[in-house]
This record gives structure tokens, C-alpha cells and sequence, in this order.
């Protein structure tokens, strides 16, 4: 697991750790912000994601676990439209979007970050923000009007790091934040589209044990409206920030359920873990 040891004295074993609870934000009359349908993508005769189903309601924050090469990062880039459904669908706040390019998903209200940060290191923290408000609208053609003169961009941009903590480093360079800043910076690049539901890819990845507490403390600082789809590998990290797991195991959810449930799953153990 990423970011973590047994001689560090802040790691506790999340499949032990009696502190760790699950809250249920479900409203029971809310409709789903997403939902799988028997989603299946398939590479000749390789079944890289099968009859996978899930829903994900506001508020929600769920989290999809599991070995390399199960399936989480395929699965992620047919929920967005980077790849084409085999079969199944995926239901956007009600709209059938499986055949949906990615720009138009995320014009409904979908975002989502990648495992590897995506920034530019020589600009600074707000120059990225404002960036990525420009790409989003079509002012993003205008060559000849200064971006200094679109206010409400500058407005949003500011609205958006000081909603993370991050305005008094507005004027630093990408490349001089620790890894785990920038990991955080990307997160408010994707809530520049002012996102219903986000979908993080291993947002710890490559942090050290600190980093990972703090990822932990931003990511329960965000929206508590905002729906949050993960994929992580650092167990500490999807136990203190999700609700509900789905594990993956060759393209299928084999277990899901809460994060109690999946702690104490001697299935998930042996799958996932390696362990009985």
C-alpha cells in the first residue's frame, strides 16, 4: 500500500483499525448522480471489465479497490467516455451517456484526474486554475482580449482556492510544490467545471505517509453535496474517506459493501491482500 509502513508510528492496519467508521449519506427518495448498468468492456477475447453495476447518489463517497490489472482504471475510462462500452450503459443524472464523448459528460457534470499529475510545472498555482476555467469556455478561441479582463474568471479561480486553502499560494510555481500539493492542485483543476460527481485515479498515488494524511484532510474538506467515485490503493486512505467499496477482481465486482464489511471480508483479504 502506497505511503505507508509498519515502523511508521502514524500507519494503523485499516483491516484492524476499530476507529475507522461508515456514514450513510443515501436519501432514500434521491435519484442516482451515476449509474452503472451491466457495464462490460472487452478487447477481442480479454474481458477487461464485466457486467459491472453500480450507483453512486450526491454526497456519496465510494471508493473501487482492487489488484493491478483488475479492471479500475478500464472501468474509469468507460464511466468518462475515453474508451467504448462492449455492452451495458452508463446513466448520467438520468441520461443514457454510453455513447457520449467525453467532453459532453463533462458538460453534464462529471470530472475526473488521473493517476499521472497533469500540470504546468512553470506556472503558478493560478495560472493552472485559470487555465483550466478558460479550456472549459469559448473565450478559449479569443487570442486577441487579455484573460486579466475576463473578471469572473479571476473571481471563480480565487472562489476555487480559497474554498481549498490554497490562495496564499496563488503565486507559486507548480514545480515548487511537494508532490502531494500538486496531487491536490490537479483535484482543483477538475472542480473547475463545477463538477456533481468527481472521479479521482489514485489521487495518493506516490505520496509518502504524510502526504497522504493531509490528501485525506483535503479530501474531506471538499463539498459534502459533491459525489466522489475513487480508485485508490492506499487502504488507509479509502477507509478514512469513503463509505461504500467495491472490489474488482478480473473485470468484476466480486464484494461490495461498507467500509466495515469490506475490512472484515476474509474474501477481500485473499484477493486483494494476498492473505487468508
Amino acid at each position: 500500500m502506497a505511503g505507508t509502513g509498519g515502523n511508521d508510528p502514524r500507519f494503523t492496519d485499516p483491516f484492524t483499525d476499530p476507529m475507522s467508521t461508515s456514514v450513510d449519506k443515501r436519501q432514500p427518495d434521491d435519484p442516482p448522480v451515476l449509474e452503472l448498468r451491466g457495464l462490460t468492456k472487452s478487447f477481442g477475447g480479454l474481458h477487461a471489465v464485466q457486467d459491472v453495476s453500480l450507483k453512486v447518489f450526491r454526497g456519496d463517497r465510494k471508493a473501487i479497490i482492487g489488484p493491478n490489472g483488475a479492471g479500475k482504471t478500464t472501468l474509469f475510462n468507460v464511466i468518462t467516455g475515453i474508451l467504448p462500452a462492449s455492452s451495458g450503459q452508463t446513466v448520467l443524472f438520468g441520461s443514457d451517456v454510453t455513447d457520449w464523448p467525453c467532453h459532453r459528460r463533462t458538460g453534464l457534470g462529471m470530472a475526473r484526474t488521473f493517476q499521472v499529475t497533469n500540470l504546468f510545472p512553470k506556472l503558478t498555482v493560478l495560472d493552472n486554475v485559470l487555465l483550466a476555467i478558460q479550456g472549459l469556455r469559448r473565450m478559449k478561441f479569443v487570442v486577441w482580449r487579455p484573460l486579466s479582463s475576463y473578471h469572473d474568471v479571476s473571481e471563480k479561480a480565487r472562489r476555487l482556492l480559497e474554498a481549498v486553502g490554497y490562495w496564499d499560494r496563488r503565486d507559486v510555481e507548480v514545480r515548487n510544490l511537494s508532490h502531494g500539493e500538486q496531487r491536490q492542485v490537479e483535484i482543483v483543476l477538475g472542480l473547475a467545471s463545477d463538477p456533481k460527481i468527481l472521479l479521482l485515479d489514485e489521487p495518493a498515488a506516490g505520496l509518502a505517509s504524510g502526504e497522504s494524511h493531509e490528501m485525506v484532510a483535503f479530501l474531506k474538506g471538499l463539498d459534502p453535496t459533491l459525489a466522489i467515485l475513487l480508485i485508490e490503493h492506499d487502504m488507509n486512505v479509502v477507509f478514512d474517506v469513503v463509505d461504500h467499496i467495491s472490489v474488482l477482481h478480473f473485470g468484476e465486482v466480486v464484494e461490495a459493501g461498507s467500509t466495515d464489511v469490506i475490512r472484515n471480508s476474509a474474501r477481500v483479504r485473499e484477493i486483494y491482500l494476498g492473505t487468508e
